[in-house]
């Protein structure tokens, strides 16, 4: 009780704070980042580099009602077909621009749906990929999983292809929920595709979770997380249910009068994490699991995590591509992304230009606060001189960046002169804490904090 007191009173309960996977946040990327700045970015690649590549497939045969993804519907393989043309096509663009020896240390297709894709189309982008940026020796290669939009073929056709990760969104397996969210998944059908990818050679899976959704309950959750253990997932994505319907209009569907109260939320996290913690998986940041000996597990234990667009990562490679309708990329200069609408996508890359329409440049204060940000969000802690050594800054430039922010959260930090750390009672205030640090305007906009 004395905990949930403390945290009411430093304002978790009602603050909505970004989940920092980008600093700055998207929210603050501008038009002055565009075709020209991207191409630019793209040929100052290292030769002989490894890079992380995304594609986008943003099509779904339904839309389901929670999700805040840039989404949208289809009922036949016409408009698949379409956009896979234009992705190809990007990807010989950017593939003409690449210098000399980039190879592909990480591929990601996320949606939407990518097992929506047909086998034979499955294979055409994978040669698509690889014909344009080859595979450097022990590339890992994921894909987002619909249980409910995959079968044998599809699976021989992405192994057969190298895909050696695979990712399940589950949210709860309870039905009242599923209904409410229009998200139906039983848990027979998520079991039959990890029995398929498991049966194929896939040893690294991810399952993802949703708590704070419409109608749940500790019991509720309890259940869906002691099935998601069954399945013995290498890792687990917690993540926090952000309704936006200012944002997402399909979520304003959802009953607001059904979600739970924000002190409920963290009662949800609450029974979830002890029964991870129970089963073996470490606590990986603030809202992941994984197995001992998982890479995210490693890279956290070592100080090797990171952030990227899909949560943390252990991603180490300095480029991340992101291609596709929406898709963001990082580079060590800043960030860039595409038209979101998929008409005005694929208009660009079908007139020969690439579709950026906006981003950020990173100034040296950018860079600073980011890696003060990501070790917050990672390690609960902030070594000065460790992220002064990365920055090319002082220990005391870094100190200075966290001036003040004992007395914004009075007893919920350790400090000393080498550093700051979160204390473990308090990592749930660890997005408030990385705000404090955040140099850009604050918006409304963002989902609860908890």
């Amino acid at each position: 009780m004395e905990r949930i007191t403390q945290l009411r009173r430093l304002g978790l309960f009602d603050a909505r704070v970004p989940r920092y996977t980008s600093y700055p946040t998207a929210n603050h990327f501008a038009p002055s980042v565009g075709p020209r700045e991207m191409g630019q970015w793209i040929m100052s690649i290292a030769p002989d580099s490894q890079i992380s590549l995304y594609l986008h497939i943003p099509f779904c045969r339904r839309l389901c009602w929670f999700c805040a993804c840039r989404t949208q519907g289809t009922a036949s393989a016409k408009p698949l077909a379409g956009y896979l043309e234009t992705l190809k096509r990007e990807l010989r663009m950017v593939s003409d621009k690449l210098p000399q020896g980039v190879s592909l240390g990480r591929l990601h297709w996320g949606g939407g749906t990518p097992t929506l894709l047909a086998p034979d189309m499955i294979r055409d982008l994978a040669g698509a990929v690889t014909a344009a940026i080859p595979f450097a020796e022990g590339a890992e290669f994921s894909v987002e999983i619909d249980p409910n939009e995959i079968d044998a073929a599809r699976l021989d056709a992405l192994a057969e292809m190298g895909m050696n990760r695979a990712s399940i969104g589950v949210q709860d397996f309870d039905d009242l929920i599923q209904k409410t969210i229009g998200r139906p998944q039983s848990f027979d059908i998520t079991k039959e595709a990890v029995d398929m990818l498991r049966d194929r050679g896939i040893r690294s899976l991810n399952i993802d979770l949703l708590y704070g959704l419409p109608h749940q309950t500790d019991a509720r959750i309890a259940d869906s997380v002691q099935k998601v253990l069954s399945l013995s997932p290498d890792r687990v994505a917690l993540y926090g249910y952000a309704h936006v319907p200012w944002m997402a209009r399909r979520q304003s569907l959802i009953p607001t009068e059904a979600l739970p109260a924000p002190e409920a939320r963290l009662g949800l996290y609450d029974t979830a994490r002890e029964l991870f913690l129970w089963d073996g998986y470490a606590e990986i940041g603030i809202d992941h699991f994984a197995r001992p000996g998982d890479g995210l597990e490693v890279a956290a234990r070592e100080g090797r995590l990171r952030r990227n667009f899909q949560g943390y990562t252990d991603d180490q490679f300095p480029v991340l591509l992101g291609l596709g309708a929406s898709a963001i990329s990082r580079f060590p200069g800043g960030y860039a992304q595409n038209a979101a609408a998929t008409s005005k996508y694929q208009e660009a890359i079908q007139a020969g230009r690439l579709a950026t329409v906006r981003g950020h440049v990173f100034s040296d204060e950018d860079i600073l606060r980011s890696a003060i940000i990501e070790d917050l969000m990672c390690a609960f802690a902030v070594d000065y001189a460790a992220v002064a050594a990365r920055t090319g800054r002082e220990p005391r430039e870094v100190a200075e960046r966290l001036k003040g922010v004992e007395a914004a959260f009075p007893g919920m930090l350790g400090h000393s002169a080498d550093g700051l750390t979160i204390r473990p009672e308090a990592h749930e205030l660890a997005r408030m804490i990385a705000r404090y640090v955040d140099a850009y305007a604050a918006s409304d906009g963002h989902s609860s904090a908890i």
